[in-house]
């Protein structure tokens, strides 16, 4: 019989399947690949009306994660994505934060324990494509340490997945785009990335073209409007969507086929 090419995302919060991973979700579900999305936490810990953080009185944690999943429905909708699986953890916050010692914390869950649910998944959807951060979330988030942990773990216990990867910006990219952002006068608030942010360019294996989802991509984060104090993306100008959004790129960690060392097609090596 033969197996539905899938690929799954396993990604820690509402918010976090659009930036690295939007396009793809939207390019493969357009190609007929079913699209899996699974998101670990509830987003407790994300801004609440008016930007009230956790620690700000009033902040309403189980209100924001219920505003945040219904966000993250719309946008999985906009992305096309087939099935939005939910492992219903609480949000860790930053590092940092008090709401790192809560002990419902995803970061503070067993990863084993995790991880078997992550399996379960796998198991049941059998995707040959798996993408997630890598050993340092991307930023050092404890949120996505720990699905990148629970990601490789299901992996390495199922041996299911035939390729993983890890989400990557490239360091030549960011600094490329900021320049661009400073010489257009885009409005980005007071955000500023360290000269050494993003992946060493000679790190990525694969790029992906999603030009012609950007703007379903930027629609989608949009829809996570709950969050825009937090996601500078989102004051980007019309212009420069297509240089912040048009390319995804990613690091290949494992690989079970015969498949190019660079690639613009994460199924490289598994379409019929």
């Amino acid at each position: 019989m033969e197996t539905r090419l899938t690929l799954m995302a396993v990604h820690a919060h509402p918010d976090d399947e659009v930036l690295g991973t939007g396009g793809l979700l939207a390019r493969s579900a357009a190609e007929g690949i079913r699209t899996v999305l699974v998101t670990c936490t509830n987003g407790e810990a994300g801004d609440d009306s008016g930007g009230l953080k956790p620690d700000d009185p009033g902040h309403d944690a189980a209100g924001v994660a219920r505003r945040r999943l219904a966000e993250l429905r719309e946008s999985a909708g906009l992305l096309g994505i087939e099935h939005v699986e939910l492992l219903g953890y609480r949000d860790s916050g930053m590092a940092g934060w008090e709401t790192n010692a809560h002990p419902d914390a995803f970061a503070n869950v067993p990863v084993a324990d995790a991880a078997a649910r992550l399996a379960g998944l796998m198991e049941r959807y059998r995707p040959q494509v798996v993408v997630t951060y890598d050993e340092n979330g991307g930023y050092g988030h404890p949120d996505h340490i720990q699905a990148h942990r629970i990601a490789m773990a299901a992996t390495e216990s199922t041996g299911i997945p035939s390729k993983l990867y890890y989400t990557a910006v490239p360091r030549s990219g960011v600094k490329d785009m900021m320049a661009y952002f400073k010489e257009s006068g885009a409005d980005l608030g007071d955000v500023e990335l360290p000269d050494d942010f993003g992946v060493p360019d000679e790190m990525i294996t694969s790029v992906v073209d999603v030009t012609p989802y950007v703007d379903r991509k930027f629609k989608a984060l949009e829809a996570h409007a709950s969050q825009g104090d937090s996601i500078f993306m989102l004051r980007l100008p019309e212009e420069a969507r297509v240089m912040a959004f048009g390319f995804e790129a990613f690091t290949r960690r494992v690989c079970r086929v015969d498949a190019p060392e660079k690639e613009d097609d994460l199924f490289a090596g598994l379409r019929p």
